[in-house]
Parts: C-alpha cells; sequence; structure tokens
C-alpha cells in the first residue's frame, strides 16, 4: 500500500459548485471519528506494505480538532506499517487557520498543508459561496508560512465574470507568497450543485469554454516561467514540492480509502464506502465496511492507465502497456494513438508518449478516443 486517504464528510457551509459528500452539521463529528478509527483498525489486514502517503481530504478536515487529528493519526501508526518520512497532508479552509490551530497542527505530524484558497477576489468567493473572505485567503498562507513548509493551494479559473487580468492578478499574488505547489481547476457545472441551478435561472452566466482554455494558458506560461513543472494538467510544483499522494494515485499504486464515500484501489479491485454518515457510522459500529466492490477487467486498468498517464508528465510506456495488459492493447494504443501525432496533440520523449503543450487542455478527451472498448 503506498497511501491511506481519510474522508472527512464535514463542512461549514456548501460551495455552490461542490458536488463531494459532507454534511453541514457537525453533530455526529465525534462518532464519525470513533468510525474512522475503528474502520482503520478492521482493515489493517488489507496491505502489508509500508505506508508513504497519509491525506486528510474532505469535506474540510481543519474542522478537526488537533486532539481528534492525532487520534486518527495513531490509529495509523499502531495498525500499518508507515514508512520512516511519510507526508502528510491536511486540507485546510483559510477561515479555520489561526496561529493557535497552526500551531497545534505544526506539533502533530502534518507536515503538508493544502489550503482551499480559490481566488484571492472576494466577488470570487461569493459567487462560490466560500466560508471564508479575500482577507483570510491571503492572512492564512502568511500564517501557515510561519509553520510549514510545504504548502500548497487550490486556485480556480474560469470563473463567470472573472477577466483574463483578474486571473493573472490571483496568479501573481500567488507568486509573491512564494506558494511551492498550485493545484489550479478550471470550474465545471456538476449537476444537482446551487451553481447549476443559478446559470439555469439567469443568476450566474454560463461557464465559457474558451474563457477557461484561455486560462490555463495564461497558468501554464504564468507558473513554467516562475520555475514550476506542470507534472500533472492541474497540479503545478517546484522540484522536490510534488505531492507524492497524487503522484501515486496517478502512477496507479495501491491506496485505502477511509471514511464514507471514500475509495480504495488494491491494483485489481477498487471499492467505494457508502456515502451516508448515519449509515456509515451504524455500520462501522457493527464491524462492517459498508464497501462495494468492483472487479477491474484487464480493459478497465488498461483504460484507467491512459487515463491518469496522459495527464501528467510520466506519460505512457508501449512497453508498459505490453507487460501489464498485453500485446492486443499495446498494439491498439499504438494504432488509435497516430492521429493525435499528425495533430501534433501528441508527442514522443525518449520512451514516454506525451501530450503536447498544444493538447494540454484537450488530455482528457483525447485519452477517451484512446480507451479501448469492448
Amino acid at each position: 500500500m503506498s497511501g491511506i486517504y481519510i474522508h472527512i464528510p464535514f463542512c461549514k457551509q456548501a460551495c455552490h459548485y461542490c458536488d463531494f459528500h459532507f454534511s453541514t452539521s457537525l453533530k455526529k463529528k465525534g462518532e464519525l471519528v470513533e468510525a474512522l478509527v475503528t474502520e482503520l483498525e478492521l482493515r489493517k489486514g488489507e496491505n502489508k506494505r509500508a505506508v508513504e502517503t497519509i491525506y486528510f481530504g474532505g469535506g474540510t478536515p481543519s474542522l478537526l480538532t488537533a486532539e481528534e487529528i492525532n487520534f486518527i493519526l495513531n490509529a495509523v501508526y499502531d495498525n500499518y506499517p508507515v514508512s520512516e518520512n511519510p507526508e502528510i497532508t491536511l486540507e485546510a479552509n483559510p477561515d479555520d487557520l489561526d496561529a493557535e490551530v497552526l500551531q497545534e497542527l505544526a506539533n502533530s505530524n502534518i507536515n503538508r498543508l493544502s489550503i482551499g484558497i480559490q481566488s484571492f477576489f472576494e466577488e470570487d468567493l461569493q459567487l462560490m459561496n466560500r466560508a471564508h473572505n479575500a482577507t483570510e485567503a491571503l492572512q492564512s498562507i502568511q500564517l501557515a508560512k510561519q509553520y510549514f513548509d510545504n504548502i500548497s493551494i487550490d486556485l480556480i479559473y474560469g470563473i463567470p465574470g472573472m477577466s483574463d487580468e483578474r486571473w493573472q492578478e490571483n496568479l501573481a499574488q500567488t507568486l509573491a507568497l512564494e506558494i511551492p505547489h498550485i493545484s489550479s481547476y478550471a470550474l465545471t457545472v456538476e449537476p444537482k450543485t446551487a451553481l447549476k441551478k443559478m446559470i439555469e435561472t439567469g443568476k450566474v452566466k454560463p461557464v465559457d469554454e474558451e474563457r477557461s482554455k484561455a486560462h490555463f494558458e495564461i497558468l501554464l506560461a504564468t507558473l513554467e516561467e516562475a520555475g514550476f513543472v506542470n507534472y500533472e494538467f492541474s497540479n503545478f510544483g517546484k522540484p522536490g514540492y510534488f505531492s507524492q499522494n497524487n503522484t501515486a494515485y496517478w502512477l496507479g499504486k495501491p491506496y485505502l480509502g477511509i471514511g464514507p464515500s471514500a475509495h480504495s484501489f488494491d491494483g485489481e479491485h477498487r471499492s467505494w464506502n457508502i456515502n451516508n454518515n448515519t449509515k456509515y457510522i451504524k455500520s462501522i459500529q457493527q464491524k462492517v465496511v459498508p464497501a462495494e466492490v468492483e472487479e477491474l477487467s484487464v480493459t478497465d486498468r488498461y483504460n484507467e492507465y491512459v487515463m491518469t498517464r496522459l495527464r501528467t508528465q510520466f506519460g505512457v510506456n508501449l512497453q508498459e502497456i505490453k507487460t501489464l495488459f498485453g500485446e492486443k492493447l499495446a498494439l491498439y494504443f499504438e494504432k488509435e494513438a497516430r492521429v493525435f501525432f499528425e495533430k501534433e496533440l501528441l508527442k514522443e520523449e525518449s520512451d514516454k508518449i506525451l501530450i503536447t503543450k498544444k493538447g494540454k487542455f484537450l488530455s482528457d478527451g483525447i485519452a477517451a478516443d484512446l480507451f479501448y472498448v469492448e
């Protein structure tokens, strides 16, 4: 096992664009933390390999107290072999990070913070219904840097009403703060979200795909010039600061997902826990992990390999496809990829097939066209 992902399904309020599993009621937080620890104990026999990354995601993990975080981390260390220097990340919202909280986190085993900034502009934050304001966005980073070296921030582009200039100002502010890692995503409109309804009723302008593409190109040029490596479509890191947790996922390494709605992968099976806090807690209290399991076919695994690798600097290796999935699929990829080489959307470097700069914004679509459909 290379990683453990721990899902904390609580938020102060619902962001308009979010379709992740969470609750805005914290009533069951204590019970949920107990259940996470019990699930870690129940699943300790699933893998004996060293845990290299532990990731608290959500939801909003920074709603946990330092005591609750340590309680969960102790359960990991008590039940799993953990490598000597694991990367332990906590996702945090700016409004949760004051000096006292940061001091407590710095005293725990957490060694990496991922802060959900999204934008340094008030109008963007209000449109998305974020719990923090622009002042807190800035101050949380300035404060966090006094306690942590390994910090990542999230930024969203393609927000309705966001000009190219405002996006450039967001990036300029980020660079001025000297953050070593940035995850940046185009705003997407998911079904059953408040944003979807607001667009349908005309309260908010639709997301403009061309504007998103322009913002991505600005992002790419600005961060590459500043010494960042775009090691995955949405992730930019200074050398030595790539997310080990995310990298393991893109390289197809196994991981354990703990908590309601969390996914796990062992190389051949994918499983996911029930996405209901009450049912999850009740089941775990009865010592039953409430999960569905899917056995992945060779084709499924090939398609996932193509999807994840083409988003990254690691690229696709034809020999690896042949070894992992057989000669038939290696030949299929080689044949189907030709058209993308002709359009200069794919290129070959040493033994890797990579998306070109021209093709980056289209990477998911290119990958989907290279899937094998039985």
